[in-house]
């Protein structure tokens, strides 16, 4: 995995949600603060703590203008169920043809789906932060909702 530099133009993506509802990085371009959270796959242990562990800040993201979205491989029926099971209520998208995962320099080839990262993409279109595990397997690697929060509270208003 080579992830984006912070400072580098975050790539576009048009990922299906909820429904199988289109969702574009252009929609919120000078609007809101992005964060994608990248994870392999649903329905498994450490996503079913990490993704639970983010819905815990939403309205810390609400508050500072930002929108989250958690992507995986996984269709977009799979992961409105798992987002379901856990009550998130930020969307989960499906990076079914892993595009996405790609352009962010987070999909592992050999397996088939990204690593775990977390990545701050500030309304200018930017990577403001990124925080990418070296281990997809690791509860205690998970990226941390509290560093990604700091760093948003860091960002020029």
């Amino acid at each position: 995995m080579n992830p984006i530099a912070v400072g580098q133009l975050a790539p576009e993506f048009r990922l299906k949600g909820p429904g199988g509802q289109w969702v574009a990085l252009a929609d919120y371009r000078g609007h809101q603060n992005v964060v994608l959270v990248f994870f392999p796959l649903a329905f498994s242990a450490v996503c079913s703590h990490q993704l639970p562990d983010l819905q815990k800040h939403l309205n810390d993201f609400r508050e500072l203008d930002t929108v989250v979205f958690g992507v995986s491989v996984d269709s977009h029926y799979a992961n409105e169920a798992f987002a379901r099971s856990l009550r998130l209520e930020y969307w989960l998208l499906s990076d079914f043809k892993r595009q996405a995962m790609q352009a962010y320099g987070v999909l592992d080839v050999e397996r088939g789906y990204s690593g775990r990262a977390l990545f701050l993409i500030g309304k200018d279109g930017r990577i403001a932060y990124s925080d990418v595990s070296a281990s997809t397997n690791d509860p205690a690697q998970v990226p941390s909702p509290e560093r990604l929060l700091e760093a948003l509270r860091s960002q020029p208003r």
